[in-house]
């Protein structure tokens, strides 16, 4: 129903999807879990989406091309199986404890007080199968106090410090204009997952992994922002001065932007020199690293008026010829088409029966020389009677599951585009 570009000769298959085999039961919906779980697919694990009836609701965010497949959905949810199961029916719920029995990963960002009303017991399902990871994404550490709170986005850049950094910056609390809670999150549920699979390669055993989404994400921020506070006592505030730096923006030459980062005495020499004031090189303010973030807003003031008397096109000249790192600044529109992406294979397209050409960021990484293959989203429930007759049901099991929509079987994607 689907073609993509296959890899071209080189490694073997299972060098290109080194997770093959790894079977993965992920109940997570929008961008947390999906992400995620989309990561261990890139390598090659099975992974088999369950959804209820109505589906994951990124199905329905943002453009689509056919009802259910919305932008949002394709971009968290390549290259998996989907089954449909109603959670709420103790049918659909055996169903679940039966996949279960044989997968290597259950994941989940059902909030706690959620759990037990659909029967998602981690400690009943290792004890059915010992070698099982179940791994709970949640928005809090459930020793806490704010565990069963929800949490969304926008919810834990605020509560983690995110939305505060750009009020350092520009005076005025904003988000981020990128789901960066989500998307960070969701690769330390990857990291996790992977560190918890390789574990038990060693030990034979399961685990119980609990990555909360607030704490991650304050770990995130805190990498260069927890600053002075690592000591005790403080040796400074929080927040990493250079970055924090209100002058710390992309420098407007005289016809665009560009992006600019001398960051070695020599790259600073070179600079000062090719300004025309060698001086400032000696300047007790800018001499070494230390000196040179404490008095970071005065100097970016320096750089940014020298930046404004050429050309982005001047500039580049120089800095290529300085060996200084420097870049236009790109547009997302801009990035479809740039040249590095396109040479590299970055893009992959997809050729859907229903949909026509789809095309997809690929993954980035590089195996031998070669990008892991993806295959593209599944539709809603489209492969739920495959999936249930792998776990062992009988045919007459599946059939009273599907009779009373415990378990729902989507149309072909060929017939749904009829």
């Amino acid at each position: 129903m689907t073609t993509a570009t296959p890899p071209s000769p080189g490694p073997s298959a299972h060098a290109l999807q080194p997770l093959r085999g790894v079977r993965v039961i992920d109940l997570s919906n929008v961008v947390f879990g999906p992400l995620a779980s989309q990561v261990l697919a890139d390598y090659g694990a099975d992974v088999i989406k369950v959804e209820p009836p109505e589906g994951d609701i990124t199905r329905r965010t943002g453009p689509a091309a056919e009802p259910g497949m919305a932008a949002a959905f394709l971009g968290n949810n390549r290259s998996k199986r989907a089954i449909v199961l109603d959670l709420k029916q103790p049918a659909a719920q055996a169903a679940l404890h039966d996949l279960c029995a044989s997968a290597d990963v259950l994941m989940h960002n059902i909030r706690p007080q959620k759990l037990h009303r659909i029967g998602i017991d981690g400690t009943a399902l290792r004890r059915a199968n010992p070698r099982l990871i179940y791994a709970a994404l949640v928005g809090f550490g459930e020793d806490g106090p704010y565990a069963g709170r929800p949490a969304y986005d926008d919810i834990i850049q605020g509560m983690s410090g995110l939305a505060m950094l750009v009020h350092h910056q520009f005076g005025e609390v904003r988000y981020l204009p990128t789901i960066a809670a989500d998307k960070s999150s969701a690769m330390t549920v990857a990291q996790a997952i992977l560190a918890a699979l390789f574990g038990r390669e060693r030990s034979g055993q399961g685990c119980e992994i609990e990555i909360p989404m607030f704490e991650s994400t304050v770990a995130f921020n805190l990498v260069e922002h927890m600053s002075g506070r690592h000591f005790d006592p403080p040796l400074s505030a929080t927040g990493y001065a250079r970055v924090l730096a209100r002058s710390r923006r992309p420098y407007r030459a005289s016809d665009g932007y560009l992006c600019l980062m001398p960051y070695t005495d020599t790259n600073w020499r070179d600079f000062f020199a090719e300004v025309g004031a060698p001086h400032l090189a000696d300047d007790p303010r800018f001499v070494g690293m230390a000196q040179r973030t404490r008095n970071i807003e005065a100097l970016l003031a320096l750089v940014t008026g020298f930046i404004g008397q050429r050309t982005v096109q001047e500039w580049l000249t120089v800095f290529e010829r300085l060996q200084i790192a420097a870049a236009r600044i790109a547009s997302l529109d801009e990035l479809q088409e740039d040249p590095h992406l396109l040479q590299t294979g970055f893009y992959t397209r997809i050729d859907d029966a229903a949909m026509g050409a789809l095309r997809f960021p690929g993954v980035p990484v590089k195996i031998d020389g070669e990008r892991p293959p993806i295959r593209m989203a599944p539709r809603l429930g489209e492969h739920t009677r495959e999936i249930l007759a792998e776990a062992g049901l009988p045919p007459e099991r599946i059939e009273a599951l599907l009779k009373s929509g415990a378990a729902v079987q989507a149309l072909r994607p060929d017939a749904a585009a009829s």
